[in-house]
């Protein structure tokens, strides 16, 4: 049974991959096609060393820093082909419409450059402590392991809580991915399956698209990067080690604030009223106001799939009351939905005091319409 499963499901997913290659930029086929031109360089032997990165061959006399474009699209196994390939196709489709081409192909080089030079600055900082020239020419850093990473963090910053399996220990949701596939490198790493610079790589990639997504990716609304709370770099971890990284990762912030590598957050904030003030965080108003969005359309689908239980009618002697209650109810039954569909990503805040008086005023309105 679960054979014939498999051999039915393969060519369906062969069609859809198929589709989506074709619906795909012209940005994510070239990306596809070098990463196929890449592994069938790697089995040139003559090829291979110049073409990756070797960490003591990009310094001078050798000085070969264009090996920091080439090495991404080098593999030596086939299956890495298939799984970089479906990984590409997959970023593509899900934010290339969001993202468009061209920022695309920006977040493709600066994660790739990026992961490759962090890798090699790791490989000289080991060679340092050990003295052991193999970590300067022996080591041979290809792939596309950071672009991964970083397809992991961009997915996690739209749609975090999305669920992605019901594990028997709990849900899995996009938000667990990037620490999820850290862990499995690693241990493959530890049991010989992976190549010594792929947790390097991976890690390196996590880290570089999290600063750009959440500090310099720019937007339509002329904000850059993405100041919500559920993108802190706290939040790729645990709960219970989010509070000792938040200190951490506040007080790196703050140097690199100091040091001028990164600006300074800053808070709008708007008097409504006389006892409304409003905070904007900037880089939150669309990404927040979307995902609001899609948890009432999501809670309005859910009430609208309902089976429809038996309505009792009322009779035409009942008493007005009821049928105003019902009314009301319905009322604020849409007015809630409406709401929240609504809602933008300013966090609008009341004091305690004032959230009384409303309550108060909504109950005395209430009595004097019954």
């Amino acid at each position: 049974m679960a054979a014939s499963t498999i051999h039915t499901r393969i060519p369906q997913l062969k069609d859809q991959f198929l589709v989506a290659f074709g619906k795909s930029s012209i940005v994510i086929k070239t990306i596809t096609v070098m990463v196929i031109i890449g592994y069938l360089f790697s089995l040139i032997p003559s090829a291979f060393p110049y073409i990756m990165i070797t960490p003591g061959y990009v310094m001078p006399p050798n000085f070969r820093v264009y090996s920091f474009l080439s090495f991404c699209f080098i593999e030596v196994h086939f299956w890495h082909v298939l799984i970089d390939i479906i990984v590409i196709i997959l970023f593509g489709k899900l934010l290339e419409p969001l993202w468009g081409a061209l920022e695309m192909l920006l977040f493709f080089i600066i994660v790739n450059v990026g992961a490759g030079v962090i890798t090699s600055f790791l490989y000289f900082i080991i060679y340092l402590a050990t003295l052991k020239d193999e970590y300067l020419f022996e080591v041979q850093v290809y792939g596309l392991s950071g672009y991964i990473a970083g397809f992991c963090v961009a997915v996690k910053q739209l749609m975090p809580d999305h669920i992605i399996a019901t594990l028997p220990f709990g849900k899995l949701r996009n938000t667990h991915i990037p620490l999820t596939l850290l862990i499995l490198i690693i241990v493959l790493r530890i049991m010989g399956l992976l190549p010594g610079p792929y947790p390097y790589m991976f890690t390196s990639g996590l880290v570089v698209s999290w600063v750009y997504l959440r500090f310099y990716q720019k937007h339509a609304h002329v904000n850059r990067g993405d100041m919500s709370e559920n993108f802190t770099l706290a939040s790729f971890l645990p709960i219970y080690l989010q509070p000792l990284v938040a200190v951490v990762a506040n007080t790196i912030f703050s140097g690199l604030v100091k040091l001028k590598l990164c600006k300074k957050t800053q808070r709008k904030y708007e008097g409504t009223s006389s006892t409304t003030i409003t905070v904007t965080l900037p880089g939150t108003e669309l990404r927040d106001a979307e995902r609001r969005k899609q948890l009432a359309l999501k809670a309005l689908n859910e009430r609208l799939n309902k089976p429809e239980s038996t309505l009792n009618w009322p009779a035409l002697d009942d008493d007005d009351d009821e049928s105003l209650t019902s009314s009301a109810t319905a009322s604020s039954s849409l007015a809630s939905i409406q709401s929240a569909t609504n809602m933008t990503a300013t966090t609008s805040k009341l004091p305690a005091s004032d959230l009384q008086d409303v309550s108060k005023n909504i109950s005395s309105s209430h009595s004097d319409i019954v």
